[in-house]
């Protein structure tokens, strides 16, 4: 078992790693050009690859050992053979929010996340220009710029604020865009910001009520997973389950009774 102190240490070692990150973003921005990496919308920067680089650079440093999962690096069936022995993997987004980014839209990130054995138990998130870097570890709390935050305490869909995530791409058929026209039918109000990672601490934080998403990689929502829970949200899959990290569709809430409303609302497909 790990002792506190140890989460503690990874925490902070996630913070630093985001500031890194984030001070390189900070510099390249509106500096550079994109280039697409995987379809149209689909978009890398310098900006990405060198913030990933300094994260990578400055973990294995202090833990040469452990796995790294970073969006424009190693993907996770990639890992290195000779870490695959490891009980920790760090999980990195370098630039969660590239297309605002590259719009100088403001509002991207970095995420920095830790998982023990397939559980998550330290992270960080930062955003570069607001100077605001939300922090966790398993069974320690979430903070914000270190003090402590919570979530909101709205159990009234009609009063509430969700943010989402759609893909690239989203035909009108599909069980996203269902989704988003139930939500939009109920909720008070609805959002899409174009940070997974920012989204999840904005519930943490209590600026908004919930967040869904359901075409989202673990290196998104790896960091803001965990400071959520350690702020009280309720974090579920669509069915009502456990969700999983390798392929995140889930729901976070401030709430449970949010949860409840808003599930017959998201759990379109069969399990």
């Amino acid at each position: 078992m790990l002792s506190e102190q140890q989460m503690i240490e990874f925490r902070d070692l996630a913070i630093q790693a985001a500031r890194i990150g984030g001070q390189i973003l900070i510099e390249k921005m509106g500096k550079i050009t994109a280039k697409e990496k995987g379809g149209p919308g689909d978009l890398v920067t310098e900006a990405d690859l060198a913030s990933e680089a300094a994260i990578r650079s400055l973990i294995a440093a202090r833990f040469p050992d452990h796995q790294f999962v970073g969006e424009e690096g190693t993907a996770a069936h990639e890992v290195d053979q000779q870490k695959q022995a490891s009980d920790f993997c760090w999980i990195v987004d370098p630039l969660d929010g590239t297309t605002n980014f590259v719009h100088q839209l403001r509002s991207f990130s970095v995420s920095i996340g830790l998982a023990y054995r397939g559980e998550l138990i330290a992270g960080a998130v930062l955003d570069p220009l607001l100077d605001e870097c939300y922090s966790a570890y398993l069974g320690g709390g979430a903070t914000l710029n270190g003090s402590s935050i919570s979530v909101s305490q709205q159990v009234e869909l009609r009063k509430s604020l969700f943010v989402f995530s759609f893909a690239r791409g989203v035909h009108r058929d599909a069980p996203d865009a269902h989704r988003f026209l139930n939500m939009l039918q109920k909720v008070g109000s609805i959002r899409r910001l174009g940070s997974a990672a920012l989204n999840l601490c904005y519930v943490a934080c209590g600026r908004t009520d919930g967040y869904w998403a359901s075409q989202l990689s673990q290196w998104d929502v790896a960091a803001g997973w965990l400071i959520a829970v350690e702020a009280g949200a309720t974090l579920r899959g669509f069915d009502g389950r456990r969700p999983k990290l390798i392929r995140p569709k889930f729901c976070c809430t401030a709430t449970p009774e949010l949860f409840e409303q808003i599930q017959p609302l998201l759990n379109l497909e069969p399990s």
